[in-house]
């Protein structure tokens, strides 16, 4: 009782953090010097700290085991931890510029594990800048699925280049992303969305999947559902766009 009530922040019912002692901006300028440590290269990501059931040392990163799952701009890990118990044999991770969103995360996924002995072992979260530090993370060809829902439109054309999707960082995403893994984009932004299509129809290294291929997925209905922002369009009778494309070898 007396541990409850010396950490206001969470929940004495649930036991997970509130939202409302981490608030923060909805977005962040991804093109300003934000100081966080960053790994050199995948090899110096200590796992241990991320997913200590499966690497119980830093001393054995040399594990088969990788992350195939990244969500980039996480927000509130409503995504991740759906993903979590759907795909519990599979690393994932979230990428999250924000500080106090990255920490609600943390927190979050601890409570869960704490109260759900066994689950939510798979899933972490990371502050980084997802736009400059991909390649620090993830080696080429590692990623399976990549998530980009509800991204800062940033709908003053001067600020285009701060779009989490281009055609440039496209050649990232998909140097880290196997042949065959899957780019999940959605928005609640009618431009936005046909930005992000167009870049995606645009680059050599992507197609879309056909419709068949996007009623059978089960990670598709999750794109509205599991997210903050996704749940609050819903409410509020909004309309979404998708482009959800799968990485593929050029043709000649």
């Amino acid at each position: 009782m007396l541990e409850k009530e010396s950490n206001p922040t969470h929940s004495k019912s649930t036991g997970l953090p509130r939202k409302r002692f981490y608030r923060a901006r909805a977005h962040s300028n991804p093109l300003s010097d934000s100081h966080f440590p960053v790994p050199v290269s995948p090899s110096h990501v200590d796992f241990s700290l991320h997913y200590p059931q499966f690497f119980p040392s830093s001393s054995e990163v040399s594990c088969s085991k990788k992350i195939q799952f990244a969500d980039i701009g996480c927000g509130f890990g409503g995504l991740l931890i759906s993903l979590s118990t759907l795909f519990p044999e599979t690393l994932m991770i979230g990428m999250e510029l924000r500080d106090k969103v990255t920490e609600y995360v943390k927190e979050r996924i601890l409570a869960l594990r704490g109260s759900n002995p066994g689950q939510y072992q798979n899933v972490s979260v990371v502050r980084t800048n997802s736009m400059k530090y991909i390649p620090n993370y993830f080696e080429k060809g590692q990623l399976t699925k990549m998530f980009f829902l509800f991204p800062d439109p940033h709908f003053k054309e001067k600020n285009h280049r701060r779009r989490v999707i281009s055609l440039h960082l496209l050649d990232e995403y998909a140097y880290v992303l196997g042949v065959g893994g899957i780019i999940y984009t959605i928005t609640d932004v009618e431009e936005l969305g046909d930005w992000m299509k167009s870049c995606l129809e645009s680059h050599p290294m992507f197609e879309a999947l056909k419709k068949e291929e996007l009623e059978a997925d089960p990670v598709v209905k999750l794109l509205c559902s599991a997210t903050e922002e996704g749940q609050k369009v819903a409410r509020n009778g909004g309309q979404t766009f998708q482009a959800v494309f799968r990485r593929i070898v050029p043709t000649s």
